[in-house]
């Protein structure tokens, strides 16, 4: 159906009204069924992106199956294919004889995953999209800086005796062993391989919290703890934006290596919570406080505070990775406005107990006692 100027500026009037973009009205319009349907294999799939993308692959017309322990509960459709196994011990039994037009690999975190998987289905599958991280890079001073930065590297000896039980007691090996998920898969799926690297991904469904607390501690008004003073870089990708490109990323055999978030222009964190603010009548306060202020009270940068790093030092590029590849290779964006509501609408809707304590974000009882600390230091008082 072709669109007149009248319709395209009536679609563009709409779309002001309610916060969104003409671009991603008619994207939607135009989205249908691929011109080739895929077999698609997804590793995980019933993880915060797996969902998203079963679905949006189903509505493209593509046959999807999905290999998991079967331990997570997930609304999938009737027409998903699922295969039981366990990475861990190596149960892939289910994977073999089997062949697929790409392999979507979600859940990864360690290397011996990629290699055992890579031994059923080297030669089985025409593509690999692994999901790595921007956690990857050794070095994150420096902003801008593009998918060909050094990467981490393993501290240990043998890299492929890490498990999941080891990255969860550690947390400062998931971007080196990350980084190595990535090599292994380059050396199964030479030639074949995708690695998405996301930024912080966000969005309804998110099981972590880290950027659901601002748009719940906004909606809840009053004095609100905000971090630095609103001008670091903050860079957040919406799950199912992320989900749709990788699908869409498949139906055009896209290879390479790719920094996955946004938005795509600069966004600071004043930017950000500003943002979520106006998406609600609550009218917060905003107060922002110095770092190096949160740092003596011991308030810790992304738990406390999420999504946020200070933009200065070792953390000065974290939030400002170039994403000039991705855009490039169609990645697009709804608007932040539409992710804080829809987050909020999700998260309203959860029992009490999940929504009781929020697994993200400093606690309204401390967060009062650094706004009076800091009102003191202002004031001239002691701190």
């Amino acid at each position: 159906m072709s669109i007149s100027r009248r319709n395209l500026i009536k679609l563009g009037a709409l779309a002001g009204a309610l916060g969104l973009s003409s671009q991603k009205i008619l994207a939607g319009q135009a989205a249908g069924r691929a011109r080739n349907p895929l077999r698609i294999l997804i590793l995980g799939g019933t993880g915060f992106i797996g969902p998203y993308q079963v679905r949006y692959a189903l509505s493209r017309g593509h046959q999807v199956t999905v290999f998991n322990r079967g331990q997570r509960e997930a609304d999938l459709p009737a027409a998903v294919e699922f295969l039981r196994g366990d990475r861990d011990d190596g149960s892939l039994d289910a994977l073999k004889g089997r062949e697929w037009d790409v392999c979507i690999d979600n859940p990864t975190r360690v290397p011996f995953w990629v290699r055992d998987a890579g031994q059923i289905l080297k030669g089985q599958v025409g593509q690999y999209i692994f999901v790595s991280t921007i956690s990857v890079y050794a070095d994150n001073s420096q902003p801008n800086a593009s998918e060909d930065s050094t990467l981490e590297t393993y501290p240990g000896k043998d890299v492929m005796k890490e498990t999941s039980k080891s990255l969860a007691a550690d947390k400062s090996l998931y971007g080196p062993l990350k980084a190595a998920c990535e090599r292994e898969a380059e050396k199964w799926f030479t030639g074949i391989t995708t690695i998405v690297r996301p930024g912080l991904i966000v969005g309804p469904n998110d099981p972590t919290d880290r950027f659901t607390y601002w748009p719940v501690r906004l909606a809840r008004g009053g004095e609100v703890l905000a971090p630095g003073d609103g001008h670091d870089p903050v860079q957040i990708i919406d799950a199912r934006d992320l989900s749709e490109w990788m699908i869409r990323m498949a139906e055009s055999r896209t290879f390479g290596t790719f920094n996955a978030t946004g938005p795509n222009y600069r966004m600071s964190m004043a930017a950000m919570l500003h943002g979520i603010r106006a998406t609600n009548s609550a009218g917060a306060k905003l107060n922002w406080v110095s770092a190096e202020f949160l740092k003596g009270q011991k308030v810790a940068p992304w738990s406390d505070m999420p999504a946020w790093l200070p933009g200065q030092g070792k953390t000065a590029g974290f939030g400002s990775r170039d994403i000039s590849r991705a855009l490039a290779a169609g990645l697009t964006f709804r608007p932040l406005s539409t992710t804080a509501i829809e987050t909020l609408e999700w998260f309203s809707a959860l029992p009490a107990e999940r929504k009781a304590k929020l697994d993200a974000g400093i606690e309204p009882g401390r967060e009062a006692e650094v706004l009076a600390a800091w009102r003191a230091q202002q004031a001239g008082g002691s701190t």
